[in-house]
């Protein structure tokens, strides 16, 4: 069985997609930084380590507000 398990995550943030975006983005961040949020990881690899952070709580969905315009949606 895989940790975190999808189920857990899925009670911190509702969308798979959204899921992916963030964790690939963390994941990314750690490797750059290596800016730890949690002590210690189960995981050896980076998108694991930002899954963990999501099923601990410490990396949520930010709010996107609606008058930001993207470079793609011009």
């Amino acid at each position: 069985m895989l940790y975190p398990s999808i189920d857990s995550l899925k009670r911190q943030i509702d969308s798979k997609y959204t899921l992916v975006s963030i964790a690939s983005k963390r994941a990314r961040e750690l490797q750059e930084k290596n800016n730890s949020l949690l002590g210690d990881y189960e995981s050896e690899k980076f998108v694991g380590m930002a899954l963990e952070e999501v099923a601990a709580g410490v990396l949520t969905k930010e709010a996107s507000d609606a008058n930001v315009q993207y470079e793609d949606e011009m």
